[in-house]
């Protein structure tokens, strides 16, 4: 009798229940950051409330999609990994800049065309992956660790450091609640309970939050049953080659981004991202990108913030993912459903940010423990590549006074530390750069088994 082919825990599919519940505990993750890209630039353009709500819609409509496509693959397109995609930041102040000079539809119009140019580079850019060894990995998953922290610290002061609550003793103890309320269900349960670990510490720190009147549940009851956003909705896109470029440069950070992500949870699930496997997931970018300019949303790339759930979790399905994607579009059709998962208190989420964040720097101390660093050069380009990665989180008005696309790029720590660690690593080690690592990781602790 034939043996069956072990599956491997990224491609195993998991009974409809923890399907749906892991896949929740990721949406309730990454819903915040989902919507304030919308959010952010609606209020920057003068957009109406109506048009805001058109925009919040329809992202998380492409964001489900764009998950999908990521996680379940097709043809060439698609890393077939657990990466929950969601609008890019890095393209939220060129799109600020080109709607303000020239109008949402050419802002839609250079969105579009920079997603078409995303799919012809996928090529080209894939090439690049042995400019990344363990040390380059390394420093690149620490660095996006960190540097996620200050959005931990803003969820847990209250969502707006400007509201006169914020840093408030109700908001840091109920983000400190939640923070214990999801250690002690992680320590104390294994199997499916401890892997939900994180959705059970939002439940309760959101009970918590109702009983001392600390949530809002009325936009739930104001927002409506049944919404479709339709394609073109704020009229023709508008394609201007200024626009068009300024856009294509913010693809460039958002792919540099996407190797990173790529990188950090095929070594988290055990199953290192190939030259293939980059193409795949810069094509899956783009044609999303490409969607979201017709479906009246922005460019898609990976978020980082779900990387440390998977992490803490230890839950590696794609498919978990792929469900997360498909409870993102119910969300975008079902308006109702969104408004009540954006219930969650914003502490709340600081306080499980926290664990996850850590637990994304702690897969980067990881990988660096894989790197020779006696007798080498590695100590100073981790040394120096994860200090300048974290310049711009932990000094944001450092490079307020550069210009245009310069910004851009400066203001990337991910990119930032991803290029210092690839140019000191090419300039330091050279041909060497590939040896000066320990032994890899046996075949045995790349593929744990995932606990159900």
């Amino acid at each position: 009798m034939k043996t069956p082919t072990p599956v491997h825990p990224v491609d195993e599919i998991l009974p409809l229940r923890q399907l749906a519940s892991f896949g929740l505990q990721h949406v309730l993750v990454m819903y915040a950051g989902a919507v304030a890209v919308p959010l952010i630039l609606g209020s920057a353009l003068g957009l109406s409330a109506a048009q805001v709500v058109m925009l919040i819609n329809a992202n998380l409509l492409t964001s489900g999609i764009a998950t999908m496509i990521q996680c379940l693959g097709f043809w060439k397109f698609g890393a077939r990994l657990p990466m929950i995609q969601g609008c890019s930041f890095i393209a939220l102040a060129p799109m600020i800049m080109i709607g303000k000079q020239y109008g949402l539809t050419t802002v839609f119009g250079a969105v579009i065309a920079a997603g078409a140019a995303t799919i012809a580079l996928a090529p080209v850019f894939s090439r690049l992956l042995r400019f990344f060894p363990p040390v380059v990995i390394g420093s690149l998953i620490t660095i996006i660790g960190i540097s996620l922290m200050p959005a931990a610290a803003i969820w847990l002061g209250g969502g707006n450091p400007r509201a006169a609550d914020f840093g408030s003793m109700p908001n840091l103890l109920l983000g400190a609640a939640t923070i214990a309320i999801t250690l002690f269900i992680y320590a104390r349960f294994r199997g499916f309970v401890g892997n939900l670990a994180v959705l059970l510490g939002l439940v309760a720190g959101t009970a918590i939050a109702t009983a001392f009147g600390l949530t809002d549940f009325a936009h739930v009851g104001n927002a409506a049953w049944f919404e479709v956003s339709p394609p073109f909705a704020f009229g023709m896109p508008q394609f201007g080659v200024a626009p068009t470029l300024v856009m294509i440069l913010a693809m460039l950070v958002i792919m540099a981004e996407t190797t990173g992500n790529c990188l950090a949870i095929g070594q988290i699930v055990g199953k290192p991202s190939s030259q293939e496997t980059l193409g795949n997931a810069f094509r899956a970018d783009g044609l999303s990108t490409m969607l979201g300019g017709i479906f009246n949303s922005f460019p898609y790339n990976a978020f980082t913030q779900n990387t440390g759930l998977i992490a803490l979790s230890s839950v590696k399905s794609r498919y978990v993912v792929a469900a997360a994607g498909a409870i993102m579009v119910l969300m975008g059709l079902f308006p109702k459903l969104g408004a009540l998962i954006a219930s969650v208190p914003r502490p709340v989420l600081g306080g499980c940010a926290i664990v996850m964040f850590g637990m994304t720097t702690v897969a980067g101390i990881q990988e660096l423990s894989r790197v020779k660093f006696d007798g080498t050069r590695n100590a100073i380009i981790v040394a120096v590549s994860v200090s300048v990665g974290v310049l711009p989180m932990s000094f944001p008005v450092l490079f307020e006074h550069a210009g245009g696309t310069l910004k851009l790029v400066l203001e990337s720590g991910i990119f930032l530390g991803g290029i210092t660690a690839i140019l000191l690593n090419v300039l330091l080690n050279g041909s060497a750069a590939q040896a000066d690592t320990e032994a890899p990781l046996l075949p045995a602790q790349a593929e744990e088994p995932t606990q159900s």
